[in-house]
């Protein structure tokens, strides 16, 4: 295992558990607000599968990230939002982060 796969997986291992939680809580708070939350919901059911059940070390998450992006601007939390929906948007963006260091 290289640094770089380490350094994503313990950004794995510190964030998903609490992403998993709070993707989940923002549909239930601000679904009716941001649509675009269940989206977000969806794509990091599709990336933790795609950890979870692949046993290379870094599976391909490209497309998922790439549409995440675009969904949330970049991670850009919106105004009037909750502090879960802003660690949420943060968490995320530092696995994506972690991720692209290839």
């Amino acid at each position: 295992m290289t640094n770089k796969t380490e350094s994503f997986q313990k950004v794995i291992d510190k964030n998903f558990k609490k992403v998993d939680l709070y993707t989940t809580a923002l549909t239930r708070v601000h679904g009716h607000n941001h649509p675009e939350v269940f989206e977000v919901r969806e794509l990091f059911e599709a990336i933790k599968s795609k950890i979870i059940s692949e046993s290379i070390s870094k599976p391909d998450l490209d497309v998922e990230f790439s549409q995440l992006r675009q969904i949330t601007q970049n991670y850009k939390v919106p105004t009037g939002v909750c502090e879960a929906y802003e660690g949420a948007y943060n968490m995320l963006s530092e696995i994506d982060q972690a991720y692209q260091v290839k």
